[in-house]
């Protein structure tokens, strides 16, 4: 048999899936194995032990192999991908010196010394002073370094979970330049660490040999070796081919290589990104991502909490519904998408600004949720599906803001993530962008994204857009409804788009009066 088929491993906030990918992108076998996002040692802490992860990633593995048909032999390579911003310090051996600091951690340094010299006039002259001194604070590095210096004095690397999972599969410190997501000295436009004279040296101080050394997507970054193969049941010395964080493997999963096609993620962070061969920033000083595509960009708008409101609303709202399902046998998603369906578009006035948690610019650091236009009418049906369009509004928004900057017009959509499976969540989207939007033919379009990395690295395919061709291919396509549309316009362009300035103040007077949030 030939050795023609990839192993993908995706470790996200929720779980870990090990999966197995033909040349043609199906997807043979999978296994997922649930995990704790984090534990919270004090309020608004995330963490988790990073060896929790690698000890489910072998699970995941193990599992695989004992319930799939297909040989070991087989499979002609791995690759990995991670959730993004997921911070570990580890000495000369690897070992953990802390536990992981988690992407969805909100804690802060605060009065930190700001950047300064030639660089710091410019911030100021351009006001841009206040972004810096947030990314400053948001720095994981800052706070270890700052509250632990035993722990960061010990540190040998500095790694993103990927880098840390990566270390441990092959017994070397390097990472993919598709996984540097984060307050890490990077140089986005080149694509590799920042040069020694550039501010973010100034902002994250930290001697350079402590980050290890990068691979472009595609390229390999070690192999498998003999105690990582006894862990997880991988064949020792398969190469572990570099592939890129979750978020740009699941865009290019989904089909997404050109600047044209958008790509709508509804995970618990809620993004739009484009694909692009050109340096662009949507929003300035924040720079777009690595795609997963080597020397290309991920245009990116996120809206952090995201898909995460739909979770909040099923845990305070949708007892119910949850019951229900468990009753009948079914998933509860299609009583909610019932919900939906039974509430007019534009949910009667109620509109939803999706701001749970604040930006670094837009929304700014001071911006809150809201809802507004309430009246006797309004159940918790309006609500749910006022949720889902207050998300739909905050991404057209993304998608317009990257147009304008990108001089790109985005003529197709595709969703994936989570919020995908619900065909209402599908149709309100079509309706709000006014365009058709489809769904990847698999759910684990991050996954597949990788295995298209690996595909091309091991010459399975001559390049990206011949693996891009043969692995990926729409789903169900929902088309715009006309009505729906038509109201969705009036309501996007007359409310929603007035409300974040009209409010504002009023963010800030609640910033200024509780301290929330912190500034």
């Amino acid at each position: 048999m030939s050795a023609d088929h990839i192993l993908a491993i995706d470790t996200g906030t929720q779980s870990i899936r090990a999966m197995l990918f033909d040349p043609q992108g199906r997807l043979v076998d999978k296994v997922r194995v649930p995990i704790e996002p984090y534990v919270s040692p004090q309020p608004g802490w995330a963490e988790q032990d990073p060896d929790y992860y690698w000890d489910n990633l072998c699970l995941a593995c193990r599992r695989l192999w004992e319930q799939t048909r297909r040989p070991k032999e087989a499979v002609a390579g791995v690759a990995l991908t991670s959730q993004r911003a997921t911070m570990v310090n580890v000495d000369a051996a690897g070992r953990p010196l802390r536990p992981a600091i988690v992407w969805l951690d909100q804690r802060r340094t605060e009065g930190l010394k700001p950047v300064g010299g030639w660089w710091g006039l410019l911030f100021r002259l351009v006001n841009m002073s206040e972004t810096v001194a947030y990314l400053q604070a948001e720095a994981e590095a800052n706070w270890i370094r700052i509250h632990q210096p035993d722990v960061w004095n010990r540190t040998h690397k500095y790694l993103f979970l990927s880098g840390y999972l990566t270390h441990r599969l092959t017994g070397r410190f390097v990472d993919s330049v598709g996984c540097q997501v984060g307050y890490v000295p990077f140089d986005y436009k080149r694509l590799a660490w920042a040069k020694s004279w550039d501010w973010k040296w100034q902002a994250l101080p930290m001697d350079p040999d402590l980050l290890p050394e990068l691979v472009p997507p595609a390229e390999t970054l070690g192999q498998i070796t003999p105690q990582a193969a006894q862990a997880t049941g991988i064949p020792a010395g398969l190469p572990l081919v570099a592939a890129a964080a979750d978020k740009a493997c699941e865009v290019l999963g989904a089909g997404c290589l050109e600047p044209h096609v958008g790509c709508l993620s509804y995970g618990t962070t809620a993004t739009i990104n484009t694909t692009h061969r050109r340096y662009i920033e949507v929003i300035p000083l924040i720079p777009p991502y690595p795609a997963a595509v080597p020397g290309r960009y991920s245009l990116e708008i996120q809206i952090y909490r995201g898909y995460w409101l739909v979770s909040w609303f099923k845990r305070e709202f949708g007892l119910r519904e949850q019951h229900i399902a468990e009753e009948r046998g079914i998933q509860p998603e299609v009583l909610f998408d019932e919900l939906v369906n039974a509430v007019p578009p534009g949910s009667m006035g109620l509109t939803l600004q999706p701001y749970w948690s604040p930006g670094v610019k837009v929304p700014g650091p001071e911006a809150k949720g809201a809802i507004i236009g309430f009246g006797d009418v309004h159940t918790r049906a309006h609500i749910y599906r006022a949720i889902l369009e207050g998300l739909a509004y905050a991404l057209r928004e993304g998608m317009e803001r990257t147009e304008r900057r990108s001089k790109v017009p985005i003529t197709e959509l595709r969703v994936a993530g989570g919020g995908s499976q619900s065909d209402a969540a599908m149709q309100i989207t079509a309706d709000i962008f006014g365009l058709p939007v489809a769904r990847p033919h698999v759910y684990e379009a991050s996954g597949l994204g990788a295995a298209i990395d690996a595909a091309v690295g091991l010459g399975l395919h001559p390049n990206f857009e011949t693996a891009v061709a043969e692995m990926t291919h729409p789903g169900q396509t929902f088309q715009p409804n006309p009505q729906a549309q038509a109201i969705y316009d009036q309501l996007y362009h007359r409310v929603y788009r007035q409300m974040y300035k009209r409010l504002k103040p009023l963010y800030r007077a609640i910033q200024e009066i509780t301290g929330y949030p912190a500034r």
